[in-house]
């Protein structure tokens, strides 16, 4: 049979037909960290749970497909994955890197150059010259992500993916915050697709889980190897929960982001809003982008409030004020002192992380109750 790709259906298809004692239509958990072999020199497909995971394998497939790609190693969490991908490169390369990045990305290249292990150069991605000028500093990877975290601004990933090929250096993509869905970097030119699966894939909120997506070979074999080396891989418990919740990710994206354009456009006309940014709004300033590389403007809204974000954030009922995005609840959080605390004062300022941001994951909750909610935070001001 040949492969779907309506991800409806790779999502409900998936590992249906994949229970070989009972003929289950979910598949079961392989809770097992071992399995038998039939003699000393006779290894199975699947001898020990760190190297390989009948769940963990049914997760990767489904993943990969959904990316449009060919293999995914599936980590135990999202910065596992980017660890993975780091460890790829030879003790010292060059690592182009947005200035706007997520701030445990910014985290993980901060700690490693103090290793020694890598060399983080943090550039505007949307600076044509400083882009084209940090690739002449003998770069081997260049880390995209669009859109980035938590400014929600767009990077050209194809044009991106075709400047580093030209010197050699290898592209990674972090699509976490729009997910397959929304978007397929692999098929822009990007070598390496980042999730944290924690967050949209899952989907609920209740396990840490990452995937690193690729289509070439010897690259995917060597991200096997690190995974089992290093013990990255994730387990099969939070495979089997991932997959069960993915089963309904692309209704979930949907949902979300139909609520995500009504808030947005609520918040833009607020007076006690400075700036909104979100990729659905007709005054978005990469529209033309947003047309070019993803299939929607996904979940994510952001905005500054004329005010104190300490008053906002604790005044909503609905919405909790909790550091993580992607699942069923509506989540808000202030970047400068949550998710990117770890970024110095004079990073955060470059980035545009300021005092009055917002981050907002809209979940499953009915528009009208969530403006209601986002009120009463206004009302505190």
């Amino acid at each position: 049979m040949s492969k779907p790709e309506g991800h409806g259906t790779i999502v409900a298809s998936a590992g249906v037909t994949d229970d070989p004692t009972y003929r289950g239509v979910a598949p079961p958990l392989w809770a097992s960290d071992t399995f038998e072999w039939d003699g000393p020199e006779d290894k199975p497909d699947y001898d020990y749970s760190r190297t390989v995971s009948p769940n963990r394998d049914l997760l990767a497939r489904a993943i990969a497909e959904l990316e449009g790609g060919k293999h995914c190693a599936v980590t135990n969490s999202g910065q596992s994955a980017a660890l993975l991908a780091l460890l790829q490169l030879e003790p010292g390369a060059t690592v182009l890197a947005p200035h706007d990045c997520y701030g445990g990305t910014y985290r993980l290249l901060q700690g490693l150059e103090r290793k020694g292990l890598v060399r983080p150069l943090f550039v505007d991605q949307n600076d044509d010259d400083m882009f084209a000028m940090a690739l002449q500093q003998d770069v081997r990877l260049v880390w995209l992500e669009s859109p980035s975290n938590p400014l929600l601004r767009l990077v050209p990933i194809a044009q991106r993916c075709a400047q580093a090929k030209s010197v050699g250096a290898l592209t990674i993509c972090d699509n976490t915050l729009l997910t397959p869905c929304r978007q397929q970097p692999l098929k822009l030119g990007a070598d390496l697709v980042l999730h944290s699966t924690t967050k949209a894939i899952n989907g609920h909120n209740d396990l840490f889980g990452g995937a690193l997506i690729s289509n070439d070979d010897g690259l995917a074999e060597q991200i096997a190897w690190w995974a089992n080396a290093a013990g990255l891989s994730g387990s099969a418990y939070d495979s089997w929960q991932t997959l069960r919740g993915m089963r309904t990710l692309p209704l979930r994206v949907a949902r979300q982001e139909e609520t995500a354009l009504k808030l947005a456009q609520w918040l833009e006309g607020h007076p006690q809003v400075a700036a909104v940014h979100y990729p659905g709004l007709e005054s978005f300033p990469q529209r033309a982008l947003v047309e070019a590389q993803q299939s929607g403007p996904g979940f994510m809204v952001s905005f500054r409030v004329n005010g104190s974000v300490a008053l906002f954030a604790k005044a909503p009922e609905l919405i909790t004020l909790a550091s993580s995005l992607g699942g069923f609840a509506t989540l808000v959080c202030t970047p400068a002192s949550m998710t990117h605390r770890g970024m110095p004062p004079e990073a955060q300022a470059e980035a545009g992380i300021t005092p009055d941001l917002i981050r907002m994951s809209v979940g499953l909750e009915d528009a009208d109750d969530l403006i209601g909610d986002l009120s009463r935070g206004f009302a505190a001001l």
